[in-house]
């Protein structure tokens, strides 16, 4: 009876932490989804752009999080990420995956750099895609259990350049390949297939507005990426502090 009202007490304490958590320490930013580059296959295509988004959160300190989410249920793993950029994000500070002891997907592996270095079909669109020096990451060997399966997620901590804000970076995503413009690209595998695609992100949608709840999984999803978030800022302030 006391384990089970100790556990009902660490319960209700995590509730108010982890929302705490998401207020002070990630200011929640557009989820947007993505759209077909390669189209080697429709029905692979089409798992991708359904289950697969990326979320901007404001972490604060210059910097800003690239939450990216694979909802499944269909098999597909995010194998590799790339950023085209225009003077918004000056580096990559961290990714939070299994390396990391607060938050990350034990399931995900990634690393800086990639290979290729450049998006498959990057010239499927206007203008082409080119991935800015420093800005990607892909999963470790063996590539697709590393990357981001169904129900899994990768967070890459951006450095805002000097001088750009959380709300500069927002607005350089509906830029696309214009000057000052963000685009977000992903290589996706791991499909039933044995294929592979390639997408880049769509702009922002309307806001839903109120009356509208996120489906379980998807809360279960932002919950988990806003707890590896505040372990991220509490590990920061104290390497600061130190």
């Amino acid at each position: 009876m006391q384990q089970k009202t100790k556990l009902t007490i660490y319960s209700c304490l995590a509730v108010p932490i982890l929302l705490f958590a998401f207020e002070t320490r990630a200011q929640a930013g557009p989820i947007l989804g993505f759209g077909r580059l390669s189209a080697n296959s429709v029905g692979d295509s089409v798992i991708g752009e359904t289950q697969l988004t990326v979320e901007l959160s404001d972490v604060g300190s210059g910097q800003v999080a690239f939450i990216f989410r694979n909802s499944g249920p269909d098999a597909s793993s995010i194998a590799d990420v790339y950023f085209d950029d225009d003077g918004n994000l000056a580096s990559i500070a961290s990714l939070i995956d299994a390396d990391d002891g607060v938050g990350g997907d034990p399931g995900v592996d990634f690393s800086t750099g990639a290979s290729p270095p450049n998006i498959p079909a990057h010239n499927n669109i206007s203008p082409s895609f080119f991935v800015t020096a420093g800005l990607l990451a892909d999963s470790d060997a063996p590539a697709q259990p590393n990357g981001v399966n169904p129900g899994e997620q990768l967070t890459v901590i951006m450095n805002l350049t000097s001088g750009v804000t959380f709300a500069d970076t927002v607005a350089a995503i509906d830029l696309a390949g214009a000057a000052g413009g963000l685009r977000i690209g992903i290589h996706v595998q791991g499909y039933a297939s044995g294929g592979s695609e390639t997408f880049v992100n769509l702009p922002p949608g309307p806001d839903p507005g109120p009356g509208l709840v996120p489906e379980p999984s998807s809360m279960l999803l932002m919950a988990m990426g806003m707890f590896g978030l505040a372990g991220y800022g509490w590990r920061k302030r104290k390497s600061q502090a130190a």
